[in-house]
């Protein structure tokens, strides 16, 4: 590992003494751990099947140190959204919102609503899914457009329906006031945290990329602020050790726009640090340090809205006013046509919750109760896509997409379907030809590894063409003979 700079060691070493400061900077050279968390929307396994070989990460469900690096990229089950490879520390956002958030969400005008703000590569977003009541919605965003392309495909993989994936800058959503139930801000940051697992972050840290983070993260929350409702909470974090972009960054919140601090559960075992400044002994944070805890660097603390006046604006009449509009739109599409989803409901194992929502020549399925929601986020946002996205019109044909494969709705008696091996999976996954045997049906085939959907291909009869998304393939031209599974 490269030297530490001098003034991050004069930093850390009055906050934590000068003994545990060299403890901390001496595992800092030491290898990072690797955690997983399984999918409970596609895990075949139980926890405690899966635990009788891997240990759990504690503060999270379905998450698992693994014993040594896997060949990730190689693993047909990662791929098809299995599993997601995550930082064990930064899933203590579970143990902090399980405390605070509804185990039910309102009546179909007023779904609690969640946002991921900066949200690549996915790792919260696909946490945070699973952590919402039953009918909530999750808008998952990234302001950097490459990012949120890998996004989209990673939250696509994961399968969830309930969830919309956009490009947009925070100030795009100051406009949307009191929308918001939860806010995560995973703010980027001066990256401290990933000193030992990146040592470019080494060379990129200084004093003042410190202090021009804290000008942007300040930036950040103030410009989403707006769109979080009274009584609301926002999820700050960080990966990185400094007090200036974590405790006072949160302090400052609180000051200056009206937000209280709440108490994190935590386990003592856990090995959980609180805060570090001195003047703000008293707030109710979380740091994990790695030479405590199992995992990164990771700072976050939990923040509510004061409860206070909401907006005039009326929610249940603005839903309303957008779902006309999309009925509206939608029967004048109707008149000149017959809609695809009469013919690709049968796709799904339980069509009457869905609705159909064309946009360019995608059609998604969105729930019922989300529609007006997602026909107003379309209308203010730059939408990747929103719930499972069926299929696409390509010439005369509709080709079913790669996310309704990937999908819990998608129904196993849809289309015929191979069990493939091993390294077919990986070519169909580089997307290179798959030979299919002659009694397989012509037309769209499902492919499965392992019993599970992987994707699309064309059955023409001499050769399969490949359905797999270009811009997803593996690029890598090596192959492992095999690989062992996980679990």
């Amino acid at each position: 590992m490269k030297h530490l700079p001098t003034t991050f060691i004069d930093q850390m070493t009055p906050l934590l003494g000068e003994t545990e400061a060299q403890i901390f900077f001496d595992s800092l050279a030491n290898e990072s751990l690797v955690s997983i968390r399984f999918n409970p929307l596609k895990a075949k396994k139980t926890d405690s099947q899966i635990a009788s070989s891997l240990n759990p990460v504690p503060w999270a469900s379905h998450a698992y140190y693994l014993p040594a690096r896997h060949p990730f990229t190689f693993d047909p089950l990662f791929q098809a959204g299995n599993y997601y490879v995550q930082e064990a520390s930064s899933m203590f956002i579970e143990s902090a919102l399980q405390q605070y958030i509804p185990h039910q969400t309102r009546d179909a005008f007023h779904p609690y609503v969640a946002l991921d703000l900066c949200a690549a590569p996915g790792g919260k977003s696909t946490h945070l899914r699973s952590l919402l009541p039953d009918g909530a919605w999750l808008i998952s965003n990234e302001v950097i457009r490459s990012r949120s392309q890998i996004l989209a495909e990673n939250m696509m993989k994961w399968g969830d329906p309930e969830v919309c994936v956009t490009n947009n800058d925070p100030s795009d959503f100051s406009h949307m006031t009191h929308l918001m139930d939860l806010i995560i801000a995973d703010v980027p940051c001066s990256g401290e945290g990933m000193f030992r697992k990146d040592e470019g972050a080494i060379d990129e840290w200084s004093p003042a990329h410190v202090n021009l983070c804290v000008e942007r993260q300040r930036r950040i929350i103030t410009d989403v602020w707006p769109s979080l409702k009274p009584g609301g909470l926002l999820l700050y974090s960080t990966c990185t050790y400094n007090i200036e972009e974590n405790e006072r960054n949160v302090q400052w919140i609180c000051d200056e726009l009206e937000g209280e601090t709440l108490v994190l559960d935590m386990d003592k075992s856990w090995n959980v640090l609180s805060s570090l400044a001195p003047e703000l002994s008293s707030l109710p944070v979380a740091r994990f340090m790695p030479h405590k805890t199992k995992g990164e660097g990771f700072f976050c603390a939990l923040i509510r809205k004061k409860e206070g006046l909401v907006e005039t604006i009326n929610y249940q009449v603005l839903m309303a006013k957008e779902s006309k509009k999309a009925k509206k739109k939608q029967g004048a599409k109707e008149s000149t046509g017959k809609s695809p989803f009469e013919d690709v409901s049968r796709w799904l194992k339980t069509p009457e919750p869905y609705v159909m929502i064309p946009k360019s020549d995608l059609y998604t399925a969105v729930s019922r109760r989300h529609s007006s929601l997602v026909q107003y986020l379309y209308q203010n946002l730059r939408v990747h896509y929103a719930g499972v996205v069926l299929g696409e019109n390509k010439g005369k044909n509709f080709i079913p997409h790669q996310s309704l494969a990937l999908s819990p709705l998608l129904d196993d008696e849809a289309f015929p379907s191979v069990e493939v091996n091993y390294k077919q999976a990986i070519a169909y996954l580089r997307r290179e030809a798959v030979s299919l045997e002659s009694e397989v049906a012509r037309g769209i085939v499902l492919l499965k590894y392992e019993g599970n959907p992987i994707g699309f291909v064309k059955n023409i009869g001499n050769r399969a063409n490949n359905l797999y998304p270009q811009e997803w393939r593996i690029r890598s031209s090596y192959t492992p003979d095999s690989i062992e599974h996980l679990f």
